[in-house]
């Protein structure tokens, strides 16, 4: 029996609904955490302002790899082109991103020798390690759901954060120390246009099911990349 293609077209709005909750309730829940309000304020001390960009670089430095593993094997299993091209491309996006992190936080003393000797929070090895199952295990496609959320994120609260960071914050050499956010903010208006209509290519169940799991482990884990003040 076929399904009236209204009903297809329902459910895959129901899913993508999902996803833009999980994205929406993230964005809430760091906006409801002092920790990360005062980054958002321009307000954040710069001890802990460090800990956030050291925290971002132990998790950055392994994206552009995930990216690429995931892109692989979408490739080698034959599922839909447009999510390979789209992974393989995210994985190029990557590129780069941990040098503004080292340029950042080069700007506030720290040399990279420092920084990559920085104790790894549990919530960033937690990330790391769920990612890298996704890539080299679980469903190719889930990583995309991670990618979602978090260029949700840096659309909606990077460009802000750093105009209240740099007139607001007194960090010495922050104008420096803000690529991170600054090239975030500046890129993923387009990406979660363009990364939402490639996802319509997503009609697997499985993977619809993977890539909200995905996006929801990613809410829950990042809020505990800050410090609490």
């Amino acid at each position: 029996m076929c399904k009236h293609p209204k009903t297809e077209q329902t459910a895959k709005t129901d899913w993508l609904d999902s996803l833009r909750h999980e994205a929406r309730m993230l964005v809430h829940e760091l906006d409801a955490s002092p920790g990360v309000r005062r980054l958002f304020e321009g307000h954040i001390r710069q001890d802990d302002y460090v800990h956030y960009l050291v925290q971002s670089y132990q998790y950055v430095r392994w994206s552009e790899g995930f990216f690429t593993e995931s892109a692989e094997r979408v490739h080698r299993e034959g599922r839909a082109p447009v999510l390979a091209e789209l992974l393989f491309q995210k994985a190029w996006e990557e590129q780069g991103h941990e040098q503004w992190l080292l340029k950042d936080l080069k700007a506030l003393g720290w040399t990279q020798e420092r920084v990559e000797r920085a104790p790894i929070s549990p919530a960033v090895r937690a990330y790391v390690a769920w990612n890298r199952f996704t890539a080299q295990a679980g469903v190719p496609t889930a990583f995309l759901g991670t990618a979602y959320v978090l260029e949700y994120l840096s659309v909606n609260r990077a460009p802000g954060s750093v105009d209240r960071l740099i007139a607001e914050s007194g960090i010495p050499n922050i104008d420096k120390a803000v690529l991170f956010l600054k090239g975030h903010g500046a890129a993923d208006g387009n990406h979660v246009a363009d990364l939402e209509a490639s996802l319509r290519a997503v009609t697997s169940p499985e993977e619809q099911a993977a890539l909200l799991h995905s996006a929801r482990t990613t809410r829950i884990l990042f809020p505990k990349f800050f410090r609490d003040p």
